[in-house]
């Protein structure tokens, strides 16, 4: 039976015409936006309340929440807990190749600690996605890489704020033949083999605001950890400064026909421990990922069927699908770790910090590590570089700020930043003359990522509006000081054979937004707020 009101409205409804059953036009929830600390990163700091602002004239109840570095990156990857992260991505030389950029969008990176926290889904890109990693003639891959990004970006899973200028310093004065990477700058895995002393101090001392997020490798999802873990964990290839593939633990690689890729190691190489490096240990390290939970390499190992034992020295991948990547990137990315070690771990994920192992049979070998404070390697006499290499250890300063950085290469209490400087810097660093101060084009991105799980941020006209209201023009003008790029997609300019130059860029024009959610059924109630 109807109450009174209930009736009443029921009547007032047929008397009006309208449908019996009315939906109300509710508010949009509260976005809160992750951002780092100003202390860490003003420009990423800055930037969020500049968005902020930009999307409450929109109508959006909007929250900035800097966040301590290595609690945002748990929230972002691990636990996919937030509605909007200001993130960004390093231009590694190994991602110059459009692999780890285009897999930072595929489905099957979305799965908690892979490199797809957002959740973008589309089937026509995974697929492919898939294709252009299967497709070894250049120019046909090329176009497959064009058409990617012209998929993702009228779906706006995300927004790349910028790429930065990597502008860094070095003291001329106690090191000489510091070549530059792209995307790298001074804190490569190169520099350290190649740095020649100019004092009787050979070694040599970096700078920068943040520490390894851990030195798990398997469990490190940051740039930090992996600079500074891939010098004394070795790989099978390494990617030189020119960015081509050298053979490295791999005296030699073979492929055997386009599914069947076959290494064989150097003679002689030991771990830290002194064991012999094997066939063995290879195949353990690539296995031992494919079967964890561990996600920050998927990317890589898509293609990888499995991996068997010739003999002592030869180790043979299967691929399941042919890999144009596989050589050159794969095997200069996965470290091999030490079998005997690790093939005790149950719960590598689980380890305690003091736990951890840190044995490998790289160029340097792990001396000390006290979080957010120092970290130090020492050369490794036994490696088969070592004769190369002009410093005797490597150290590693952890300073509060860039701030702080900057006024340690200043007085030369370290010799390089790991860290670009800041805007308001640079001119100060120039003026010095005891440093040089080198500036590359940086090919990886600051980002904006929505989680597409989240109510509202579902909606691709929802994602395209907030995109459009972004100014991100004004970022790259006022907060980086013009050095820097407006981003235009996840494969930069600067990397201009992948690049798509003709995808949608999402101008910015506020009228434009609003018009776009009027569009799409969103109101705004009386006092402004957006609804629908």
């Amino acid at each position: 039976m109807l109450d009174i009101a209930t009736a009443g409205r029921l009547a007032l409804c047929l008397t009006l015409g309208s449908p019996v059953i009315a939906h109300a036009q509710q508010a949009v929830p509260p976005i809160e936006i992750l951002t780092t600390t100003e202390a860490y990163d003003p420009i990423r700091y800055e930037g969020a309340y500049i968005i902020a602002d930009a999307w409450r004239e929109l109508g959006l109840d909007v929250t900035v929440s800097p966040t301590e570095f290595s609690t945002l990156l748990n929230k972002f990857y691990d636990q996919q807990d937030f509605s909007v992260v200001i993130a960004g991505w390093s231009g590694r030389v190994a991602r110059l190749d459009p692999q780890f950029f285009l897999g930072t969008l595929y489905s099957e990176n979305a799965v908690m600690g892979a490199n797809n926290p957002g959740g973008y889904e589309n089937a026509e890109y995974d697929r492919l996605f898939e294709q252009q990693s299967r497709e070894f003639d250049q120019a046909k891959r090329q176009e497959i890489v064009h058409r990617l990004q012209e998929i993702a970006a009228p779906d706006a899973p995300l927004v790349v704020l910028f790429q930065r200028d990597e502008v860094v310093a070095y003291n001329n004065k106690t090191f000489e033949n510091m070549n530059a990477m792209p995307g790298e700058a001074l804190y490569s895995e190169w520099v350290p083999m190649q740095a020649k002393p100019l004092t009787e101090r050979k070694t040599l001392r970096y700078g920068g605001p943040q520490s390894p997020d851990n030195i798990n490798p398997m469990l490190a999802n940051t740039v930090w950890a992996w600079k500074w873990m891939r010098l004394y964990y070795d790989r099978l290839v390494r990617l030189t400064p020119e960015v081509e593939a050298q053979n490295w633990m791999a005296e030699s690689i073979t492929s055997v026909d386009e599914t069947t890729i076959e290494v064989k190691l150097r003679e002689g190489l030991t771990f830290h421990d002194g064991e012999p490096v094997t066939a063995e240990d290879v195949k353990f390290s690539f296995d031992y990922l494919v079967g964890s939970d561990y996600g920050y390499f998927n990317s890589y190992l898509t293609a990888l069927d499995t991996v068997e034992v010739i003999d002592p020295l030869t180790v043979r991948f299967n691929l399941s699908e042919p890999s144009a990547p596989f050589t050159s990137i794969t095997l200069s990315q996965i470290s091999i770790l030490p079998k005997h070690i690790w093939e005790k771990i149950e719960n590598p994920m689980e380890l305690a910090p003091a736990d951890i192992p840190t044995v490998g049979s790289g160029p340097f070998k792990f001396n000390q590590y006290s979080p957010g404070e120092f970290m130090k390697l020492d050369k490794n006499p036994d490696h088969f570089h070592a004769d190369e290499i002009a410093v005797d250890a490597i150290e590693f300063q952890i300073f509060a700020d860039s701030e702080g950085v900057f006024t340690a290469i200043q007085t030369g209490q370290i010799d390089v930043t790991a860290w670009r400087m800041e805007a308001g810097q640079i001119p100060l660093a120039e003026e010095n003359t005891d440093l040089n101060v080198v500036s590359v084009p940086d090919f990886g991105y600051y980002h904006l990522t929505y989680n597409l799980r989240e109510p509202h941020f579902d909606d691709v006209e929802f994602r395209r509006a907030l995109t459009q209201a972004v100014d991100r023009e004004r970022i790259v003008n006022v907060l980086l000081d013009g050095r820097g790029e407006v981003g235009s997609g996840v494969i930069a300019p600067v990397n201009s054979f992948w690049h798509n130059p003709f995808t949608e860029r999402f101008e910015h024009d506020p009228e434009a937004a609003r018009a776009a959610l009027e569009a799409a059924g969103y109101t705004w109630s009386d006092d402004g707020k957006l609804q629908k």
